[in-house]
Formats: structure tokens, C-alpha cells, sequence
């Protein structure tokens, strides 16, 4: 019986964008006198909107609100995004791939605009039949929301859904929905051992998503 659905996340999935924020983030932290790490930016990696402007507020000590560092980061991406918009190799193969054996959708945390300007770039917006937005979802990952909600939307049982995923935050949502996990790390970010533990299959570049592994993945 085939997958009822496949869902992909977007940063560091389809686009190497991790390495951006972390860029993004570090000008951000520098123009204040601050610092922004690695450890910092795993722990941004894979939430939602607010949650991860909260990690940025907390870790730098900020008094800005948390809106004025929404909105100065979106315009850091957006200025990022208009020199290059970084696809990760294989990544429109890989969902029209899915798109061709299942329902496919994308659930992302990333703010709204950011999804529609990838979208609209890549393409991606005529292949994806749902794409839930992650300011619509009032838990972002690690929470299940997001993909409770591409599940319902697709009618799909959790057990014969999967979904592609980069991060800790999103490989822990994905279980605790009950789905199947890919794991799809970013180069420059690699899962910890404990994390990738929990994913179902592991592939180091998304020319590697391919029937052969939905086969192996499917109930």
C-alpha cells in the first residue's frame, strides 16, 4: 500500500538557507557587540517564527522586542534571498518525485514571506498541493502541530506519512505526530547522534531521496 503522504520541511531541507541565518544572525549579534555561536544556532534551527526569535532575545540578552528582531531579520534574508536563492541539490527532483507517488506537502516554520518567495522562485508552488505555514501554527517544533495539521489536511494516517526533515526540533515533531523521519541534514549542520537516532533513514543529499528509499519506507 503506497505512503498517504509525504511532507517536506523548507530551510535546510530544499534550501541550504541554515548557513544565511546563521550569516544573518551573526551580523545581527555584531552590529549590538554580541556573539552568535554554533550552539546558538542549533538552538533556532527548526522553530517556528516567534520561538526562534525568543532563542535570539534570550541567548544575546536582548531588550528589543520580539517583533523589531522578526522584522530586521526578515529584511537580512530578504537582502540574502535577492543575491542567490540557495536550493540544495536534488531538492525540485525530490518533491516532484513524491508529488508522482503520493500526496505531497510542505509544512515550515520559516516566516511566511520567506516560504512564498522560495516558492515562487523555485517553482515549487505548482507541485506542493498543501503548505502549511508555521505563523499559522500556535506550537511550533518540537511540538507536532505543524504536521497534525498537514496530516488532517491530507486525511492521512500518521503511520503511512513521512516526512523529510533537517533539524532536531523537526525530526522530534515528526515522531511525536507519529510519522515516519528522514533525516536530510545541512552540510554545515549536522544532526547530534541522539537526534539522527530517531529518524527512520538518514541521506546526506537529496539526490539520495529517491523510489528506491520511499520503497524501503513504506509500510
Amino acid at each position: 500500500m503506497p505512503l498517504d503522504a509525504v511532507i517536506f520541511d523548507m530551510d535546510g531541507v530544499l534550501v541550504d538557507s541554515e548557513v544565511y541565518w546563521f550569516q544573518a544572525r551573526v551580523a545581527f549579534a555584531a552590529d549590538r557587540g554580541k556573539t552568535w555561536t554554533d550552539d546558538d544556532q542549533r538552538a533556532a534551527m527548526g522553530r517556528a517564527t516567534t520561538a526562534w526569535a525568543a532563542v535570539m532575545k534570550e541567548r544575546m540578552q536582548l531588550h528589543e522586542s520580539l517583533e523589531a528582531i522578526i522584522d530586521e531579520m526578515l529584511e537580512r534574508m530578504k537582502a540574502l534571498y535577492s543575491q542567490r536563492l540557495p536550493l540544495r541539490a536534488g531538492a525540485v527532483e525530490a518533491v516532484r518525485l513524491a508529488a508522482s507517488r503520493t500526496r505531497c506537502g510542505l509544512a515550515s516554520g520559516s516566516p511566511t514571506a520567506l516560504i512564498q518567495h522560495v516558492m515562487q522562485v523555485s517553482g515549487l508552488d505548482a507541485v506542493f498541493e498543501e503548505i502549511v505555514y508555521g505563523d499559522d501554527i500556535p506550537h511550533g517544533k518540537p511540538a507536532p502541530d505543524i504536521y497534525i495539521e498537514a496530516l488532517r489536511r491530507f486525511n492521512a494516517r500518521p503511520s503511512h506519512a513521512l516526512g523529510v526533515e533537517d533539524s532536531a526540533a523537526g525530526i522530534r515533531a515528526l515522531k511525536a505526530a507519529g510519522m515516519m523521519a528522514v533525516a536530510a541534514p545541512s552540510p554545515d549542520f549536522p544532526l547530534a547522534p541522539e537526534a539522527a537516532a530517531l529518524a527512520d533513514a538518514q541521506i546526506s543529499t537529496l539526490e539520495d531521496f529517491t523510489a528506491a528509499l520511499l520503497d524501503r519506507l513504506t509500510p
